[in-house]
């Protein structure tokens, strides 16, 4: 994921900001503190050209071995096209009954045709093959263009009606102005939260506005981007540290998905949180084998 990327990233400021007022307030209403806790962590891809030092030789089937290793995938592929629901059903068959997909709606959707009047079709035709990952479909998340700002209101507001409550749902909004103008981020916080819809966080060197620390349900979604620099590690420690603190004011649903400027390492990024998740958090997740250790690149 370029997204975000910075040519120095020893400049910047990777310190996570405090949270929104509002985000200990949700978290108490929804007072999910006797519900059981459920961390899925992964990366965005499984194909072999992208996870460099990860599959072993000989590796016959990437899915299969991914699934072996981590408990969900951010599921990328889903964007660029709608897949034909025997490709769904083929997903679900090699895959273990823990795991679970979080695809990304298809751009058609989101970026060609921007939440018109036109879309509504093709988001049924999305969500009837998507629904052949039955139970191991977790949150499907929207991304929006960048340049879909604020004037856009009514279409994100006809979106949020129409989605069938049946499929949780994220949305992650790209334009400054929803964060900058308190009015309306107000507005798109209470939209999301009234339909218990997640507020994705992203976490990138370019765009920091983007770590707005805002839950709008119980599930934190984070979409952290490394930045291929070993200051990348020292971050994962600090949101240990905040989903921590959220654990503890009621947080039960954490879905956290790896990428990198160039995904060259995402699997070693991932196996490292997941060790220092194990560590602060009452989980056990499986710690996915790499090829080389964490750190040792740098």
């Amino acid at each position: 994921m370029k997204f975000g990327k910075v040519e120095h990233p020893e400049l910047i400021d990777f310190t996570i900001p405090p949270d929104h007022p509002d985000t200990e307030v949700v978290l108490t209403k929804h007072n999910a503190k006797d519900q059981p806790l459920q961390v899925y962590i992964g990366c965005a891809k499984w194909n072999r050209q992208d996870l460099k030092n990860f599959y072993p030789r000989g590796t016959k089937d990437e899915l299969v071995y991914y699934a072996s290793q981590f408990n969900s995938i951010e599921l990328n592929a889903t964007f660029y096209r709608i897949f034909p629901a025997e490709q769904y059903q083929k997903w679900y068959e090699k895959t273990p009954p823990h795991f679970k997909f979080f695809p990304k709606i298809a751009n058609e959707i989101s970026h060609l045709r921007r939440l018109n009047d036109q879309v509504y079709p093709t988001v049924d035709r999305y969500l009837e093959v998507t629904a052949n990952l039955k139970e191991k479909l977790g949150t499907i998340f929207l991304q929006l263009h960048g340049n879909f700002g604020p004037k856009n209101w009514d279409r994100v507001v006809r979106f949020v009606e129409y989605w069938p409550k049946e499929f949780s749902l994220a949305m992650e909004f790209r334009h400054a102005e929803w964060f900058s103008d308190p009015v309306v981020s107000q507005e798109l916080y209470h939209l999301l939260e009234s339909n218990s819809i997640a507020n994705v966080l992203v976490d990138t060197a370019g765009r920091r506005d983007l770590m707005h620390m805002r839950l709008s349900n119980n599930e934190a979604f984070v979409r952290y981007v490394g930045a291929n620099h070993e200051s990348d590690y020292d971050r994962l420690d600090d949101w240990c540290k905040r989903l921590k603190i959220w654990y503890d004011q009621g947080l039960r649903n954490i879905h956290f998905f790896v990428h990198q400027n160039l995904e060259l390492e995402s699997p070693l990024l991932s196996a490292y949180f997941i060790e220092k998740i194990n560590d602060v958090l009452p989980v056990d997740l499986v710690i996915p084998k790499t090829l080389v250790k964490p750190k040792e690149l740098f």
